[in-house]
């Protein structure tokens, strides 16, 4: 078994990334170095640059189409998305995403090396810079290394396959059902993905709480099983239902599970984990750590289902 299945499959609250450089000349003609990581998991292999053909009236980040073995993907030009004059230093080399269930392929400079660190090595984007692709900052000895958020990435350029569009008045189908008595907290780090499963849930008419990352939701569910606590009434006046990503800066949501279960009083609560790793193979082992169910992240009209069938 690999490191990072065993890092899928545990609660270590650890990673690994892969550290990429997409380069550019400053006005003196010195190279500026930029510092990039992704989390191997969505790793699928990295390559040569190899011959790519142009795709008609594509969004203007697609590099191309390339072919791979049995398969034809989608290549995404980084430095385009990112705003980055790459004309004089040219990216030759692909790495090969997976996730979402869909491959797509992304140009940079060179690929340095793997980094394995603990979730609480990743802090959170400052203000600055939250909106823009980046969901987490490592910082290494003599540098910087910053986590580009892929699912936005692909999300803004394929919005179509990204996420399935759930039809708000289909909710409204079937019985009627009072969800606004019911509490869901939702913990991901990818602002753009939070923001979608919430609206999606409040236009459900599910009462929706928010965080940034597993440690927020950690701090948010022991500041509600102290007060529940102390006045005698259960968890479940509360809270009914977490829905947590698994990549997230301080805290993973493996860890995060673990963690839920492990209390006494906390383990009751259902944990449904929404995550664009959910492969068959890390469902199994998931379930493993207590999780109630695993979605991957396109299936939003699932995840309503899934949430009446726990609480209504």
């Amino acid at each position: 078994m690999s490191e990072s299945a065993i890092l899928l499959k545990s609660d270590t609250n650890e990673l690994e990334i892969v550290e990429f450089m997409l380069n550019e000349y400053d006005a003196s003609g010195g190279v500026v170095p930029s510092h990039f990581g992704v989390n191997v998991a969505k790793v699928r292999e990295i390559i040569r640059k190899p011959q790519m053909w142009k795709v008609p009236n594509a969004h203007h980040a697609i590099a191309g189409m390339m072919k791979l073995r049995d398969k034809v993907i989608t290549v995404i030009d980084l430095s385009t998305i990112l705003g980055k004059e790459m004309s004089a230093l040219p990216p030759d080399r692909v790495i090969v995403l997976e996730f979402n269930r869909m491959v797509v392929g992304a140009l940079v400079n060179s690929v340095s090396r793997i980094y394995r660190i603990s979730w609480e090595q990743v802090e959170p984007p400052v203000k600055a810079i939250e909106s823009a692709y980046i969901t987490g900052v490592v910082k290494m000895d003599d540098r910087i290394i910053l986590v580009l958020d892929f699912e936005k990435i692909v999300g803004e350029i394929c919005s179509q396959d990204i996420l399935k569009e759930v039809d708000h008045g289909q909710l409204l189908e079937g019985p009627l059902l009072d969800r606004t008595r019911h509490r869901i907290l939702v913990a991901d780090d990818s602002a753009f993905i939070r923001n979608t499963i919430c609206s999606t849930l409040r236009a459900a008419g599910y009462t929706v709480e928010e965080a940034e990352n597993g440690e927020e939701a950690w701090n948010i569910l022991s500041a509600k099983l102290n007060h529940c606590r102390s006045a005698g009434i259960p968890l479940s006046n509360e809270l009914d239902l977490l829905i947590t990503d698994v990549e997230m800066p301080k805290m993973d949501g493996l860890h995060l599970t673990a963690q839920i279960k492990k209390d006494d009083v906390l383990k009751s609560l259902p944990v449904l984990i929404f995550s664009s790793l959910a492969t068959e193979d890390n469902r199994r082992k998931w379930k493993d750590l207590g999780a109630l169910d695993i979605l991957t992240k396109p299936d939003l009209p699932n995840l309503v289902k899934i949430a009446d069938t726990v609480m209504c």
